[in-house]
């Protein structure tokens, strides 16, 4: 793999940090608060856009490609990944069932269950909220391993990882389990919540698109986490 030369530091992206590159992907922690690609309200500020504008180095004449392999909601944080070439992007997407996807959030209440895995055929309505159905024919599988790892008289700190990737669905798992994510004003308790969204894409496993080398990526937590947690 070869990895990429050094970027002139004004042309190094804001609002994420890189974790790894090469000729191939990039790999960055997103911070909370930044799209992964462009929406119809906003198309400027994203990571995709950022990205690319890093990868071209500020040349108006590049024609240099970023291609997005997956997505992580505007409000979540942590670790992202990007091809830099078509064949690259498509490698990934082959893989990306079989990719280890770890991430932690913080619920509100205490889990009777400590571990375990929610499953449910998850839709989207008209106002793009995303739900579960009983009727397979009506939505597409989810299912959403779990581990408590610390909990408090009010929250519980969870290490979860994604089975399936679907649309909002961590967030819609707990949120129907009653107990929603601290921070999600869309499917948990819109009116007590004064911080961002507690989750984080923690770690992503998978084979490189070129060597085939298995390579692990980690994103540490955010502190905003610690108000709930200080020993995470």
């Amino acid at each position: 793999m070869k990895k990429t030369k050094p970027v002139p530091f004004r042309h190094r992206p804001k609002g994420l940090t890189i974790i790894y590159e090469d000729q191939d992907i990039i790999v960055v922690n997103k911070n909370s608060g930044l799209l992964t690609v462009e929406a119809n309200y906003e198309k400027e500020k994203t990571a995709h856009r950022i990205l690319t504008t890093y990868i071209r180095k500020g040349s108006l004449k590049s024609n240099k490609q970023l291609f997005p392999v997956h997505r992580l909601d505007r409000d979540t944080s942590g670790v992202l990944v990007f091809a830099k070439n078509y064949d690259a992007r498509e490698t990934l997407k082959l893989q990306w069932k079989d990719v280890k996807k770890k991430y932690i959030a913080i619920v509100h209440g205490v889990l009777t269950e400590k571990s375990g895995t929610i499953t449910s055929y998850l839709t989207e309505n008209e106002d793009y909220e995303v739900f579960s159905v009983k009727d397979h024919r009506k939505g597409d599988l989810a299912k959403t391993r779990y581990q408590v790892v610390k909990e408090s008289k009010d929250f519980s700190l969870v290490e979860i990882e994604l089975l399936t990737g679907k649309k909002n669905q961590i967030r819609v798992h707990f949120s129907e389990k009653g107990h929603p994510l601290v921070g999600d004003n869309k499917y948990g308790k819109k009116d007590v919540s004064k911080y961002r969204l507690t989750l984080h894409s923690q770690l992503l496993t998978f084979k490189h698109p070129r060597s085939g080398k298995e390579l692990t990526f980690k994103a540490d937590v955010p502190v905003f986490f610690k108000r709930y947690f200080k020993n995470i």
